[in-house]
């Protein structure tokens, strides 16, 4: 997940899932980008910075 107001990121989504996917040598069916703006709120919403949340699950 990532939390920014620009650039947009929706081109890049597939390109992203696929080199997450290879690098951990998964199918790109088990790996999810998702995106969204901070709705003007914050240093993220002021655009002087971004956020990531990263969420594994392990069986």
């Amino acid at each position: 997940m990532l939390l920014l107001e620009n650039p947009k990121i929706a081109p890049y989504i597939t390109d992203m899932r696929r080199n997450i996917a290879r690098c951990l040598d998964l199918d790109i069916s088990a790996v999810s980008v998702k995106a969204t703006t901070n709705e003007k709120l914050g240093y993220v919403g002021r655009q002087e910075g971004a956020c990531a949340h990263a969420v594994c699950l392990i069986e």
